[in-house]
């Protein structure tokens, strides 16, 4: 009877032992999430720890979280063409608006945020509206706008890219209120970092002025930029490259 026992005693344990095992081997990954505020007093969520204070979690892997990475080259080059050409035709770098999509949804034409920005180019509500976009999902109408109001950007900055890029992000108020300046936000300015490693210098750009023309079309006022001087009508310089 005691040896009974003694071999029950062992089953019992090794079955737990088993148990305990498959428990371990089916746990899902986990990645650490730090968490802090910004000087504006926005959550911000990072895998990196920061220098300063932090809460840390630990976050199971999950299909349901995504984070922006790079795409994919067969997906980014879908979309050579159609940044080229709105690139062109306003007058700013291609590589720019190229490292602009990257950063804002890796190439993804359905991106959305939380913050209620939409398509390739993160286009927010206001946006929208302004430039006539009547799907922000499609391609040729987010890039089509999202590159016209980088320009808009540009020419309110005197072509200055860092200030550009800092409004697109963080709103042109923002960029206003600290003096015309890259707000002391670390997303804004971890922003206009990224894209400029992406992008790479603007060399040349201040050799050529650049002229833009407003032109009324079935009552609605078209801009249009070129690097040569007009012939008649009105324009205003805007900047050089």
């Amino acid at each position: 009877m005691a040896a009974d026992d003694g071999r029950t005693r062992v089953l019992h344990y090794a079955c737990a032992f088993a148990v305990a095992m498959v428990a371990l081997s089916a746990t899902p990954a986990r990645a650490q999430i730090y968490s802090w505020r910004d000087v504006s007093g926005n959550l911000v969520l990072s895998n990196r720890k920061p220098a300063g204070p932090a809460r840390t979690y630990a976050v199971l892997e999950s299909p349901a979280v995504r984070t922006t990475r790079y795409a994919a080259v067969s997906r980014s080059r879908l979309y050579d063409d159609l940044i080229a050409e709105h690139a062109q035709e306003n007058h700013v770098r291609t590589d720019l608006v190229r490292a602009v999509v990257q950063v804002e949804s890796a190439f993804n034409p359905q991106a959305r945020s939380a913050k209620g920005a939409l398509g390739l180019m993160q286009l927010m509500p206001a946006t929208i509206h302004d430039f006539g976009v009547k799907n922000p999902f499609d391609p040729a109408q987010n890039v089509r706008a999202g590159v016209a109001y980088l320009r808009q950007l540009l020419d309110r900055y005197q072509n200055n890219e860092e200030l550009a890029l800092a409004a697109y992000n963080a709103g042109p108020g923002a960029v206003d209120k600290h003096g015309q300046t890259i707000p002391p936000y670390r997303e804004t300015r971890d922003y206009v970092q990224r894209i400029n490693r992406m992008a790479g210098p603007s060399i040349g750009m201040r050799r050529t002025r650049i002229y833009k023309t407003v032109e009324i079309v079935d009552g609605r006022p078209i801009v249009r930029y070129t690097d040569k001087k007009p012939d008649s009508g009105s324009y205003e310089i805007v900047g050089s490259r």
